[in-house]
């Protein structure tokens, strides 16, 4: 595990479908119970571990978490549990005129889901301030179309079900 990650809301989506506690009955992906169980455990040890949340200080990031998911729900008690602590890294990042975080030029023609830059701008910030910048998903299989992009800036991709969703990054590539 690295020393930290911006967490993509697939991931506490998946996870919290899959929370053997308290499983929540939602629209996630990947649909297979299997892979997010997988998820599940990569969040669960995220969790236990000494990494750091790579959260945005305007919120953002936060407030989309809670637009897919209720207080109660794993993926939001993962990030409540991050908190309490200490485990959170807020990075300052700029956002345009209607609320998408603001990437370089050359990320910005390629990052064509708007609502993901402010994902990879948190990972833009937490490079420059401590050396890594690292992105963890499972579902959304964009990340593939941008790994190279993001690479050259330095932004790293933590694919969780990885061979899945280079399977359905493949698959969407050949419709």
């Amino acid at each position: 595990m690295k020393a930290r990650y911006v967490v993509d809301t697939n991931v506490l989506i998946a996870a919290s479908a899959a929370d053997p506690m308290h499983p929540k009955d939602i629209d996630a992906t990947p649909p297979e119970p299997e892979l997010r169980k997988m998820v599940w455990k990569w969040l669960s040890a995220f969790e236990r571990s000494e990494s750091h949340l790579v959260l945005d200080l305007a919120g953002h990031i936060y407030d989309e978490y809670t637009r897919k998911l209720g207080f109660n729900d794993y993926g939001i008690q993962v990030v409540i549990h991050k908190w309490s602590t200490a485990a959170v890294d807020d990075v300052d990042i700029e956002y345009d005129n209607d609320g998408y975080g603001v990437l370089p030029a050359a990320l910005a023609t390629v990052v064509h889901d708007l609502a993901d830059r402010k994902i990879v701008a948190a990972a833009l910030a937490a490079y420059q301030l401590f050396g890594e910048g690292c992105i963890a998903f499972a579902g959304d299989t964009d990340w593939h179309d941008w790994e190279s992009a993001l690479a050259a800036h330095q932004v790293q991709l933590e694919p969780i079900i990885e061979a899945w969703s280079r399977q359905k990054h493949a698959e969407k590539q050949h419709r």
